[in-house]
């Protein structure tokens, strides 16, 4: 059961409407990484969740997550209350109304079909979607994307102080921001009171597999470093030869009936390609110049690379 409290979590205190800098706070509201999603993330992972200490601190910070969003959908509300009376009232003249709107940053969709009100989009007016709940109901999938996700909020909390210079709002949103620290603290002790939460789910990973490092990206740049190289790594550089890593020919192969083994044939007999062949093509009749290399051998008209070259900067329009 829910039981609302008129009073919000954090006092709301904005010094003067800015309809810009609400478009930009609806990233938290009814972003990927803002309040509702996180709410939903936690309150349906507590829903499924068997450990009576994990799902209670899923449910604490699910619906604490839900104040949070009361907190950010009130700065928006505030920050639109002029537009959103104008609009309402009608109290500007058409063309003042539109030039507001417009200059404000506030997107036609937030300001015509929502009023100016606080609306479950994100910052460039995408509507919220339950794709940003990522539960996959196992604890140390769960609790690692958690971690991510308040890790990514806080991020965004901190580039949002930084585009305003009201104290109010900037004190709301520090401890708004702090507090997705103090959640993801929470989630990684609930984490690593699994006694065996690495890799994640029930089974175990295939030794030498789950020790081996591909250095697959090759060339200038290559580093070294713990994470790739060491006691704790097979490392194999030698892409060449390591493939096939299982040890086999590195082919696909599937058994078939012989039914469908013989149909299999003649589809490939039928799709067959010539090699010893070079016909002509629509792109060799229709060749111009820069067309390149053609069946016939000529280059769009040019008999040679230089000549090529010639024809493409006679042809190049030079500035009056």
């Amino acid at each position: 059961m829910f039981m609302h409290n008129k009073r919000l979590q954090y006092t709301v205190r904005v010094a003067e409407p800015n309809p810009r800098l609400a478009t930009m706070m609806l990233e938290q509201f009814g972003g990927a990484d803002g309040e509702l999603a996180a709410a939903m993330r936690y309150f349906t992972q507590a829903l499924g969740e068997e450990d009576a200490g994990r799902k209670d601190m899923l449910l604490d910070i699910a619906t604490e997550e839900l104040s949070h969003l009361e907190v950010i959908g009130s700065i928006v509300a505030m920050l639109n209350k002029g537009v959103k009376a104008n609009l309402a009232e009608g109290a500007m003249e058409e063309a003042e109304l539109y030039r507001e709107i417009g200059a404000s940053g506030t997107s036609a969709k937030e300001a015509l079909l929502f009023g100016g009100g606080p609306a479950l989009v994100d910052s460039a007016g995408v509507p919220w979607t339950a794709a940003y709940v990522d539960t996959r109901s196992e604890p140390t999938v769960d609790l690692r994307s958690n971690i991510a996700a308040e890790s990514r909020a806080k991020i965004v909390y901190e580039r949002l102080i930084n585009i305003t210079d009201d104290p109010g709002i900037k004190e709301a949103l520090g401890f708004l921001m702090t507090r997705e620290v103090a959640h993801q603290k929470s989630f990684e002790k609930a984490l690593y009171a699994i006694e065996n939460n690495f890799p994640s789910g029930k089974l175990p990973g295939i030794e030498p597999y789950a020790s081996m490092y591909v250095n697959a990206s090759q060339g200038a740049g290559d580093m070294q470093g713990p994470w790739n190289s060491g006691e704790q790594w097979d490392r194999v550089d030698d892409l060449v030869q390591a493939a096939a890593i299982d040890g086999g020919n590195g082919l696909a192969t599937v058994g078939l009936s012989k039914s469908d083994m013989a149909i299999a044939e003649s589809l490939a007999l039928r799709t067959k390609s010539d090699p010893s062949t070079n016909p002509t093509t629509g792109a060799d009749l229709g060749a111009g110049p820069g067309a390149g290399r053609t069946t016939e051998g000529d280059m769009g008209g040019a008999s040679n690379v230089k000549e090529a070259s010639k024809m493409a900067q006679a042809m190049t329009v030079k500035p009056q």
